[in-house]
């Protein structure tokens, strides 16, 4: 297991399209998706971030029905990934829960769609979890992103995505897998 890597989705403080900060709805794909990918890589938690009561509850429900309900019968793998899901309001209460567990002081990386100065590779960051009790939480945001101040207080930011063209706007969920990918997935030499 990756013992040493989570990952946040942060629903606010988090950009709209007209650059407002924001807190966006939190979606049941996402809620699925992401645990799914995060238990595929191994990860040790999925941290849901958002300050609404209301999505907190939302949340615990979806969980509940594949944890203790019809659900977890059903389908005992779905069950495993949502196992990873911890609800907080803050990212700061992210951080606290996920650095209990650890001794030594954990990295937060902030990911975005665009190019933000002094950006870590994806190589970089790889070796940094390649040391066993460096803990990392990577930090993604929802809507049209993190907002700034979230950035200043994080330890690093990682370098954006980029695709074949000018279109950026990949699916949270689908640049999270390409990340874990980037990160974790294993590297195999192709025989010449």
């Amino acid at each position: 297991m990756a013992e040493n890597l989570a990952v946040a989705l942060v629903h606010h403080p988090v950009y709209n399209k007209h650059h407002q900060v924001v807190t966006t709805a939190v979606t049941n794909l996402d809620i699925h998706d992401i645990a799914r990918t995060a238990r595929t890589y191994n990860l040790r938690r999925y941290f849901l971030v958002t300050p609404s009561p209301e999505q907190q509850s939302m949340i615990g429900r979806i969980t509940s029905h594949w944890d203790k309900g019809w659900g977890a019968d059903y389908n005992p793998d779905r069950r495993e990934a949502l196992s990873l899901v911890t609800v907080t309001a803050t990212l700061e209460d992210a951080v606290a829960d996920f650095q209990r567990q650890f001794t030594r002081q954990l990295l937060v990386i902030a990911t975005g769609a665009r190019p933000r100065p002094n950006a870590i590779s994806f190589h970089e960051l790889r070796q940094k979890l390649a040391i066993p009790d460096q803990p990392c939480l990577l930090v993604l945001g929802t809507g049209w992103g993190l907002a700034d101040e979230l950035f200043e207080k994080t330890d690093a930011n990682l370098e954006p995505i980029c695709g074949a063209g000018d279109y950026n706007h990949l699916p949270v969920r689908s640049a999270l897998a390409i990340m874990l990918d980037r990160l974790l997935g294993t590297r195999e030499t192709i025989p010449t």
